[in-house]
């Protein structure tokens, strides 16, 4: 199926530019779709993101449905948190992959995605699956879903301006020394391609911890909050304070520890498009992470069972003072 839409142009600007501002998505989105063949200029087809309009030149772009292809025969047990027709939220475990890989044998949450028969179609006619942001296949946690194009650029707005976001919670090998905000930019490793750095060409980042607990083996359970999301943030921010999370095999040391990478989103929020209300969806802890809490930590007490309000009082500004 298609639509076709028209915008007149009324500055001179590259096409990209133009159409990224009046479709409200990213420029590489854009390139697709001027790639793919489906923008005219005075009715005359343009393939070049470049190319330079006039003012009041009439530019045309077709809106292309993606093909629906038949999904896997996949078992993956996910946990829905929150849902109605505009969004969901899961509670994604750890060692499941978000996105397929030609590297990636194994089912991945885009594949139950397909199952759930939620599936999105850029503007170029490629499918996508409504996920707005992702988590390392290590880390657990909540998840966010749009179920249509529109919600998508809506919370995909919010992710840029931080009024979305989530608050983590993590078992790190040493107890930090206090409470601290840490503001260094993040690049790719030029040793490691699969690892990223600090770097003072690096992009922008700041990320907050918060000390919460220390265990019998002086490990210490502490929550993140982050201001910017770069890749792998917590983790490179945690190495630049000489410390790493408990069973990262990526920035960690070969401690004797046996488990997965101890990182987990325990708290999303957004606005929702539609009602324009505030949403806070809790992802409980899973088992692995529990049993962990409970047998190093002191007993008695709620590690597992925090709420937004806990979380608010970790990061207000008298904590860090």
């Amino acid at each position: 199926m298609e639509r076709i839409f028209k915008v007149i142009s009324k500055d001179a600007n590259r096409l990209d530019k133009i159409l990224s501002k009046e479709l409200e998505i990213s420029r590489s989105q854009i390139e697709k779709l001027i790639k793919s063949g489906l923008v005219r200029v005075d009715g005359k087809e343009v393939v070049k993101p470049s190319f330079k309009i006039k003012p009041n030149q009439i530019i045309e772009y077709k809106i292309v449905e993606a093909p629906k292809k038949e999904p896997k025969e996949i078992d993956i047990d996910i946990k829905k948190l929150y849902e109605d027709d505009e969004v969901l939220v899961v509670n994604k475990p750890a060692g499941l992959v978000v996105h397929p890989a030609p590297s990636v044998k194994e089912p991945t949450l885009v594949d139950w995605l397909k199952k759930e028969g939620i599936r999105l179609s850029t503007i170029s006619g490629e499918e996508r699956h409504g996920i707005v942001h992702r988590l390392d296949k290590d880390t657990s946690g909540a998840i966010l879903i749009a179920k249509d194009n529109n919600t998508h650029q809506e919370l995909s707005k919010q992710l840029q301006d931080r009024s979305m976001g989530r608050y983590y919670l993590a078992l790190i090998n040493y107890p930090l020394k206090e409470n601290i905000i840490v503001e260094k930019a993040i690049g790719r490793n030029p040793k490691n391609r699969l690892k990223m750095a600090i770097r003072d060409d690096g992009r922008e980042a700041k990320s907050a911890f918060y000390k919460i607990a220390t265990s019998k083996h002086n490990e210490e359970l502490i929550a993140a909050k982050l201001f910017s999301g770069r890749t792998h943030q917590i983790r490179v921010h945690l190495g630049s304070l000489g410390r790493y999370i408990l069973g990262d095999k990526l920035y960690g040391k070969d401690d004797g520890f046996k488990g997965r990478m101890m990182l987990h989103a325990n708290l999303l929020y957004f606005i929702h498009p539609k009602s324009g209300k505030r949403v806070e969806v809790i992802a409980p802890l899973f088992k692995d992470m529990r049993d962990i809490l409970e047998s190093r930590f002191e007993k008695g007490k709620e590690y597992a069972q925090f709420k937004s309000e806990d979380f608010k009082s970790f990061f207000s500004a008298s904590s860090f003072e």
